[in-house]
């Protein structure tokens, strides 16, 4: 399993008690609503797989797991700091109302202009905007994410249309 087929829940945030127990922080919404029983720890820069013996949410962003073959605290004491991972079959469908721009990522962008410029990299938050980033023709092309650039988001396709400022590609080519 690669890391861009997975998406991150959260982090190992330190060990409880003697047995193996970790805690858990969750940065992925609404992580309770979600069957699974393994799980992927990035270690070492590749995704070694756990299944999960039990896993109880205490708090918003916080939860107490355990995992199978991890049943000491020397074990569990590796895992501390590690991001843990679920599949990305697993990631639940977003309605429309909860789409956002920063669900850009991964869409394709399309200029009126010049076409299809390649697939949204990351999206940059800023105090009064946000930035996409492309890379097109070989170097990473930001634009800003407003209604004036913004023609048509396409979420079935996952394409967004888009209407650069004369001269913007020119800046990042030349």
């Amino acid at each position: 399993m690669k890391t861009e087929d997975c998406f991150r829940i959260g982090s190992v945030l330190k060990t409880k008690g003697l047995k193996g127990e970790m805690q858990m922080y969750v940065d992925f919404d609404n992580l309770d609503n979600i069957d699974f029983n393994a799980i992927f720890i990035e270690i070492g820069g590749k995704l070694a797989p756990f299944f999960v013996e039990s896993i109880k949410y205490n708090l918003k962003n916080s939860a107490y797991l355990y995992l199978e073959d991890v049943d000491t605290i020397e074990k569990a004491s590796a895992l501390v700091r590690k991001d843990i991972y679920l599949p990305n079959k697993l990631k639940p469908k977003k309605r429309k109302s909860d789409f956002t721009l920063k669900d850009l990522i991964e869409f394709t962008a399309v200029d009126e202009n010049e076409g299809e410029l390649g697939k949204i990299t990351a999206i940059h938050e800023y105090p009064q905007q946000l930035i996409a980033a492309v890379t097109y023709k070989g170097c990473e092309v930001l634009f800003p994410l407003n209604e004036e650039i913004i023609v048509a988001i396409d979420v079935v396709k996952e394409i967004v249309t888009v209407d650069l400022p004369e001269g913007l590609l020119d800046i990042y080519l030349d």
